[in-house]
């Protein structure tokens, strides 16, 4: 779908013309630079490669320069492929929030927030043994029975465990624009999207 790259700026909320306090989030969307043109001729598909967030120089390698000299701009952190544009673009062309409308439903997608190694409890919702009876004493939070011992004799693949949290790409669908503000590249969605304050987010129409 056609989107851009943008980044999460933080929550805050607006009131409705229903009096109700919604809570949003802003995001910086754009403004991004088409760095290359894909063609069902050439690469066997039709796409856009965007790219976004100044670089420094010394920072880009020699055949990432090149690739960026070839759209006539500076080096970008972050690049992504968006399919499904209405409009035709040349290499080069700089696509600002303006693409997305107000009231209409976006996907946000991006990297959620890390929490390291955590129990089942917080990984997983388990509600933990239960109460100090019969004898129980300090397994509130333990995840209790993994596997029978005589039969299967084993733990079954994919048994949910305490493990690494976050860290994952996650998408959020249809999200509400509430507000697009041009001037400052902002864009206000309802509700919350993944990741810290600072993360880069793929939006799509």
């Amino acid at each position: 779908m056609a989107g851009l790259i943008g980044k999460k700026v933080g929550m805050t909320s607006v009131f409705g013309a229903d009096g109700k306090n919604i809570p949003c989030t802003v995001i910086e969307a754009g403004p991004c630079v088409v760095t290359q043109v894909k063609t069902e001729e050439k690469d066997g598909y039709s796409a856009l490669q965007l790219a976004f967030d100044d670089k420094e120089e010394k920072r880009t390698s020699k055949p990432v320069m090149g690739h960026f000299k070839k759209a006539k701009t500076q080096p970008k952190k972050m690049m992504a492929e968006f399919k499904g544009f209405e409009e035709e673009y040349k290499l080069g062309d700089t696509i600002t929030v303006e693409l997305f409308q107000q009231d209409t439903l976006v996907d946000v997608a991006g990297l959620s927030k890390g929490k390291g190694f955590q129990g089942v409890v917080k990984r997983h919702g388990f509600s933990g043994v239960g109460g100090r009876t019969h004898g129980q004493a300090d397994q509130e939070r333990a995840p209790g029975s993994v596997g029978g011992s005589s039969d299967p004799s084993r733990v079954f693949k994919g048994m949910r465990m305490a493990g690494r949290t976050g860290g994952k790409k996650v998408k959020v669908i249809d999200l509400e624009v509430i507000k697009i503000m041009p001037e400052q590249n902002l864009l206000l969605v309802k509700g919350s999207v993944p990741g810290h304050k600072g993360s880069y987010l793929i939006i799509e129409k």
